[in-house]
């Protein structure tokens, strides 16, 4: 399974398509949540993906600090089958870009509060209550990263 990692500018419109098509799949039909998808982040976005020879495979995005936080933020964390560990691969490749990327020291992420032990195994730690996003309780949770020794 590939991973890429493109600019909004550089996505083709083929992948675009893809990416949004995964989104409102899932957080908006399959959650039945109506919010605005498509929210002007994506163009101050690292899009990170793995791709096998059906499609994407799992999704997010990578903002910009200053974008939401002050941190780089990690968002819209997608996998299209779930128990394979694609969760688990894209979240690392997401980290990965925000260090390797925007030289990132942390990483803020809001999180369904089901999905916390999820990103606690990956080392991010609760720093909110839980609060309501869209109907869905959340939580705020960070990840201070470490100098890389690779």
């Amino acid at each position: 399974m590939d991973v890429q990692v493109k600019r909004f500018e550089q996505l083709s419109t083929k992948e675009l398509y893809d990416i949004l098509k995964l989104r409102v799949d899932v957080f908006v039909v399959e959650q039945k949540c109506p919010y605005e998808e498509v929210d002007g982040k994506d163009l101050q976005a690292w899009h990170v993906w793995l791709q096998d020879e059906d499609g994407i495979e799992a999704y997010l995005r990578v903002l910009d600090p200053g974008v939401v936080f002050p941190e780089a933020t990690i968002g819209r964390v997608i996998a299209r089958k779930r128990g394979r560990q694609l969760g688990a691969r894209v979240l690392a490749a997401g980290i990965r870009t925000a260090r390797e990327r925007l030289h990132a020291s942390a990483v803020r992420i809001e999180a369904q509060v089901y999905a916390e032990g999820f990103y606690e195994k990956a080392g991010f730690q609760a720093v909110s209550e839980p609060f309501l996003e869209d109907g869905i309780p959340h939580v705020q949770m960070l990840l201070k990263l470490e100098e890389s020794h690779e």
